[in-house]
């Protein structure tokens, strides 16, 4: 049997899993200036997210590095024609990043408040450019029949790609949302319904557009298939529980809705994994691009040895960092250092280490 097919299903697994993982990392970040409206807040808010979103985009990296090695054509002519647009993504994530470690590292409100601007537009960009980045491949990008991108970096920003992006920024900050609705307490946990009920219409409208587009355009059947009508279905039920105040099933049915809305993606794309603009028999497919069927037995071994342990490292991640986080455990040290002179132990996260130990 064929390990092909196999390698396609784990790649998209691996980038549902970031989007699905990154995709509240994202929200969060986006949105940690409006429910955190003081320093104390925004602490709060960034604390929901400390321990976990670096682990998060170990996903990205690890998607990256299976396409590397089972489908090397794919990633040469996707990472050279989308060139531009990685160098974006990567200082985007970059600067994320970067933010989490220095806006504690002065108390300065400019120093700070620059910090915070860079985490949010970093956190916006990322989803959008892999919004766009993923709609390509299923659009069509002009590639010829050596397998070479022939386009520019303006060619990439069509209408399809474009509107994916957005309706990918849109899910990651009605995701965003209801995260912080199961992570904060009181008047954040408010604020929070409150901005994940004025989101959550756009959110719906843009995600039924998506689907519909992308059924309309690459869809070779008149019926939805299931994962197109899952993702419908999951984004009108967290548009009904975000009315409804159901924080935990809201935030599972934003977590479906972001996963279908990838799986479309690819689902559609298969068996190609670069449609070519410039003629059907130039598309890149699973099997064109693989790599030998040895190097696919060697990844597959030590897939199944290492993902389980990866995957049981996280979730026990998740379980002990699984308290919620009020403004209330930031007030006093934010209050103490507009007061005093910097403490020598600031944390790099601007986060608590344990789960009772509030950041400095």
């Amino acid at each position: 049997m064929s390990l092909v097919p196999f390698w396609f299903i784990v790649i998209t697994i691996l980038w549902t899993g970031f989007l699905v993982l990154e995709g509240f990392d994202f929200g969060v970040g986006m949105l940690h200036g409006v429910i955190g409206r003081d320093e104390a807040g925004r602490r709060a808010a960034i604390n929901t997210i400390g321990p976990l979103w670096d682990g998060n985009e170990v996903w990205l990296i690890t998607a990256g590095a299976a396409m590397f090695a089972a489908f090397p054509g794919w990633y040469v002519t996707m990472f050279s024609g989308y060139y531009l647009a990685l160098v974006l993504l990567l200082a985007a994530l970059i600067v994320r990043g970067v933010a989490f470690e220095y806006r504690g590292k002065r108390d300065g409100p400019r120093w700070r408040s620059t910090w915070d601007v860079l985490m949010t537009v970093g956190s916006f960009l990322a989803p959008l450019l892999i919004g766009v980045a993923l709609a390509g491949l299923l659009h069509g990008l002009p590639i010829n029949a050596d397998q070479n991108y022939t386009g520019s970096f303006w060619y990439l920003l069509q209408p399809y790609a474009l509107f994916t992006g957005v309706t990918l920024v849109l899910a990651c900050l009605l995701h965003g949302a209801t995260f912080l609705c199961l992570k904060t307490t009181g008047d954040m946990h408010d604020r929070s319904r409150r901005v994940a009920r004025r989101i959550a219409p756009f959110t719906t409208a843009a995600v039924l557009g998506f689907i519909i587009w992308t059924h309309v355009t690459h869809s070779t059947t008149f019926f939805l298939n299931l994962v197109e009508l899952l993702a419908i279905l999951a984004v009108l039920a967290a548009l009904w529980l975000v009315i409804e105040h159901r924080d935990g099933f809201a935030f599972t049915a934003t977590t479906v809705t972001v996963a279908a809305c990838v799986l479309s993606i690819f689902t559609d794309l298969y068996p190609n994994v670069m449609v070519s603009s410039t003629n059907a028999a130039y598309n890149l497919t699973v099997y064109n691009t693989a790599s030998p069927p040895y190097t696919l037995k060697i990844m597959t071994v030590v897939t199944v040895i290492l993902l389980p342990v990866v995957l049981a490292y996280q979730a026990w991640t998740y379980y002990v960092f699984r308290r919620r986080v009020s403004r209330a455990d930031f007030h006093a040290a934010t209050a103490s250092e507009n007061t005093t002179e910097p403490r020598e132990a600031v944390s790099a996260h601007d986060t608590p280490t344990s789960p009772d130990q509030p950041g400095t």
